[in-house]
């Protein structure tokens, strides 16, 4: 089974549920739910989600993969250290909600004392995907510091609407999953 493969499977399994009544992040509410927690925090998955990020980050031209804290958090950090497993690193940071009010008050973390997102290219992931709010938040925060964000590389789009709020945002969306390939599959085991 190839890894693409795998990687599907463990979300299947651990971080999709259909048939229910949930509230996302949104607002909107669905009858299929990703909750990708139980696949990032998987060793299996932690794995290939990282090699698959970090590749992705690579191929995109990224010095550094960053997102929004909570959910990007085990993002960046499996794909940072699965990038110098592959030899080809990439670093990471994460945008927090709000500045922290002690120590060094950083809005993004991350970064040593020194060093500046001027200039470089940051690829924001995320999670799962429903209009790009989350990412987009954290584009802005890059951005003012300096970043040049242009793509976002999400674990899963629910295809909702984020890829025509990226565009808006000169952004481009990459998926390594969409809604429909699990949706159109029958009922999570």
């Amino acid at each position: 089974m190839q890894d693409r493969d795998k990687l599907k499977d463990i979300i299947r399994r651990r971080s999709f549920r259909e048939k229910g009544a949930f509230k996302l992040a949104s607002g909107r509410m669905s009858t299929i739910y990703f909750n990708l927690k139980p696949t990032m925090l998987d060793p299996e998955g932690a794995r290939l989600i990282g090699a698959a990020l970090a590749e992705r980050a690579a191929a995109l031209g990224g010095d550094l993969v960053g997102g929004l804290e909570m959910g990007a958090v085990p993002l960046v950090s499996a794909a940072a250290a699965m990038s110098a497993v592959a030899n080809r690193p990439v670093g990471a940071v994460f945008v927090r909600k709000a500045a922290k009010d002690h120590g060094t008050q950083s809005l993004i973390e991350g970064l040593a004392e020194g060093e500046t997102l001027a200039g470089r290219c940051v690829v924001v992931v995320e999670d799962v995907t429903t209009t790009g709010g989350s990412s987009l938040k954290a584009v802005i925060a890059l951005r003012a510091a300096g970043a040049r964000v242009e793509h976002v590389v999400t674990v899963v789009d629910r295809e909702e609407g984020a890829t025509e709020a990226f565009d808006a945002a000169g952004i481009a969306l990459h998926a390594l999953f969409r809604k429909s390939e699990f949706a159109q599959e029958g009922t999570a085991a």
